[in-house]
């Protein structure tokens, strides 16, 4: 636990520090764009179909990787060369298909006079699928420190060149946008050229100590890697989906193709405040896979597994209360045309915590490599999603994308739980979580009830004694957990002092 708190800390400074500045690109879009114009729409939307390029281009080898290279008499270095492999001929076909058929596609997608745009992410999406594998490699060699700093280097280019393109050269085109996160990501691929030559020297001493041939690629490794990555791909492309099949559905389903883009500019600026969630969640995953894998032998693994569940619902609760008191802050992040969308917050945190629970409650099949059983939670939890989204987007907008993302979640949670529980049963807290649940919805609905107490605003002071009494509720609810789950004197450094 000690070992995945360290980690998760180092990854989630990477992708919470991250995140935090990109937000700064946020208001800066939302003010330069207007939302009338839909130019955010653009960018939300073909944000979305990279995402989900980018789960087919890298094949779920990302965790296939972790999974063989743990495994007793497995190589890990040819494991290593066949996943780069793999993901490199994925990646090399991608681009020549995106070459050949660049007008059918800008047709299909509305971008036609814009293939630019089209052409830029396709470049975008392969040198991130190219990186996939050689970031987990950092991950698995225990390097969290370069990779927080790979993270971190890529979004201060990113923000840098955006501040001098929107702010002082002036510029107001969604052109740059694409264009410069283009530069920003080829950059950072060459960061990799000397831990590819590293692992290559690795590489042939480990052969060369074990008496076992150096090979890039090893046919009986590759096909039984497919295997199991196979389910995981359609398990990662049903839960992209689950993320942004909204963002893609909705210019295709709503019946006015230029209110589209502006309802989905404010959709996509305002899911931007939610995202604490996501980042939680990613930097929890970083950190806890490997262990995960690493610790598959041990004697106490499920109760570690139950452990580690129930302290995530802790901390992604605190998050959401967090985000929605000071919600009068936080609201500033997105331009004053778009936080008419800011209602779909809590709504999108609640699917978020969600999908972290279901990552969780995941690992079951994963440990007993039956990974198909993923791929069918998500696929079940896709369609519920899709459902969601097709029936209600016409009639309510992008309130419809938020609720589906529940109906999604939701689905693939509950359908992994039932499910685990016969097959590789953990005995979850689950009274315990469920009282964390109740205790934040009560508060949730007395913060949302003084923000729209009229008297209390009548004062003049009302966003402030606001913030004051969220303020009181959150410490209130970290004084359950300190009671409850997480006594000063089991935390480190502090907790010395409460022992004495």
């Amino acid at each position: 636990m000690k070992s995945l708190a360290k980690d998760t800390a180092i990854y989630g400074l990477s992708s919470i520090v991250g995140r935090f500045l990109n937000y700064w690109l946020v208001p800066l879009y939302t003010n330069v764009i207007s939302a009338a114009s839909g130019g955010y729409g653009i960018v939300t939307n073909l944000y979305a179909y990279t995402a989900l390029i980018l789960v087919i281009l890298t094949f779920g080898m990302e965790t296939t990787f972790f999974r063989f290279a743990n495994k007793e008499g497995e190589n890990p270095h040819c494991v290593f060369s066949t996943s780069i492999v793999v993901v490199g001929t994925l990646t090399a076909v991608f681009m020549v298909a995106v070459c050949l058929f660049l007008g059918p596609l800008a047709s299909f997608m509305g971008y036609v006079g814009h293939e630019d745009y089209i052409m830029m992410m396709a470049c975008v999406v392969s040198l991130d699928a190219l990186q996939a594998i050689p970031f987990s490699y950092l991950r698995y060699k225990k390097r969290p420190m370069k990779f927080a700093a790979l993270k971190l280097l890529f979004i201060m280019l990113n923000i840098g060149l955006n501040l001098v393109y929107f702010l002082w050269l002036g510029k107001d085109d969604v052109f740059y946008i694409f264009a410069l996160n283009l530069v920003c990501t080829g950059l950072i691929t060459f960061f990799f050229i000397p831990e590819f030559a590293h692992e290559h020297v690795e590489a042939r001493e480990y052969c060369s100590a074990n008496g076992v041939p150096f090979r890039i690629v090893d046919l009986s490794l590759l096909r039984r890697m497919l295997g199991y990555s196979w389910p995981i791909l359609v398990l990662g492309i049903a839960g992209i989906l689950n993320q942004t099949a909204d963002k893609i559905l909705f210019p295709l389903v709503f019946p006015d193709a230029g209110e589209a883009k502006v309802q989905l500019g404010i959709y996509g600026a305002s899911v931007k405040v939610a995202m604490i969630m996501a980042m939680i969640t990613q930097a929890f995953r970083y950190a806890y896979e490997p262990i995960v894998f690493a610790k598959a032998k041990d004697g106490d693994k499920k109760e570690y597994y139950a452990q580690a569940m129930k302290y995530f619902v802790i901390f992604t609760l605190f998050a959401f209360l967090c985000v929605m008191g000071y919600m009068p802050l936080l609201q500033c992040i997105v331009g004053a045309e778009y936080r008419v969308g800011l209602r779909v917050v809590p709504i999108v945190m609640v699917a978020e915590i969600m999908m972290g629970i279901y990552f969780n409650l995941s690992f079951w099949y994963k440990l007993i490599d039956k990974t198909i059983w993923g791929a069918w939670f998500s696929a079940a939890g896709c369609v519920a999603l899709v459902a969601v989204n097709v029936a209600f987007i016409p009639q309510y907008g992008y309130m419809a994308c938020a609720w589906g993302g529940v109906a999604g979640y939701g689905t693939a949670m509950i359908l992994s739980y039932v499910v685990g529980q016969r097959k590789y049963p953990i005995r979850y807290d689950i009274r315990g979580m469920v009282g964390y649940v109740v205790i934040t919805a009560g508060m949730y609905l007395a913060m949302d009830y003084i923000a729209s107490y009229a008297p209390l605003h009548a004062l003049g002071c009302g966003t402030i004694l606001q913030i004051v009494a969220n303020t009181c509720m959150i410490a209130v609810y970290l004084a359950v957990v300190v009671r409850r789950d997480m006594p000063l004197s089991s935390l480190p450094v502090i907790g010395k002092r409460f022992k004495k």
